[in-house]
C-alpha cells in the first residue's frame, strides 16, 4: 500500500515536532516553578496584574492611573491625598495577600518535587490558591469602586477619555459610589 501525501507530509514533520524545544524550557531552574521573578515581584508588590479590568474598563477609575493623571483631571490636594492613601491600603493589602500566594505555590511546588503530593492535598491547595487569588482581585476591584467615589463625574469622564475608553463616556449608567450621577 502507497502512503498517501498526507501521510508522508506527516512522516516529514514529525521529527521536527519531536525536536521542538518545549516552551517552559528554563522554567525548572525557577524556585518556584509556577511562578517567575516578575510575577513574584507583581504579588509582593501589590500590583494590579489585569486584576481589575472589569472596574477599569467599564469607567471606574483606578488610583495608579488617577495619580498619574492627577493634574489633567483637575484633581484637587484633598483627592490626591485620599487617592495616594487608597493605593498604599491596596498595595499593602493586595501585597500580603501575594506573599500567601506565593508560599501556597511554593509548597505545591515541592509537595510535586519530592512527589508527596496526593488528590485530596492537590485538591486543598489549589482550592487555597484560587481563594488567595480571588481575594487579591477583590481588593483591586474594591479599589476602583472606592477611587469612583472620590471622584466626580466630570472627572472620571475626564480619565475615561485620557485612558482612551469609548471617548471618555463611562460605560455604565446610573450612581456611582458616593452619588455621583453619569449620564
Amino acid at each position: 500500500m502507497r502512503p498517501t501525501a498526507t501521510a508522508f507530509a506527516l512522516l516529514l514533520v514529525f521529527p521536527a515536532w519531536a525536536n521542538a524545544p518545549s516552551p517552559y524550557a528554563g522554567m525548572t531552574d525557577r524556585p518556584i516553578r509556577a511562578l517567575s521573578a516578575e510575577q513574584q515581584a507583581d504579588l509582593l508588590a501589590g500590583r494590579g496584574m489585569g486584576l481589575a479590568l472589569a472596574a477599569e474598563l467599564n469607567g471606574w477609575p483606578g488610583p495608579a492611573h488617577v495619580i498619574e493623571l492627577a493634574s489633567a483631571i483637575g484633581l484637587t490636594p484633598a483627592q490626591l491625598a485620599a487617592t495616594q492613601r487608597l493605593m498604599a491600603d491596596m498595595q499593602a493589602a493586595a501585597g500580603d495577600l501575594g506573599a500567601r500566594v506565593i508560599e501556597e505555590e511554593r509548597a505545591l511546588d515541592v509537595a510535586f518535587r519530592d512527589r508527596s503530593i496526593t488528590p485530596a492535598d492537590l485538591s486543598a491547595r489549589t482550592a487555597s490558591i484560587a481563594a488567595l487569588q480571588g481575594e487579591i482581585r477583590d481588593v483591586h476591584l474594591r479599589t476602583h469602586l472606592a477611587q469612583a467615589a472620590l471622584l466626580n463625574a466630570e472627572q472620571i469622564a475626564a480619565y475615561s477619555r485620557l485612558r482612551g475608553y469609548a471617548g471618555g463616556t463611562p460605560q455604565h449608567g446610573g450612581t456611582m459610589p458616593g452619588g455621583h450621577r453619569h449620564h
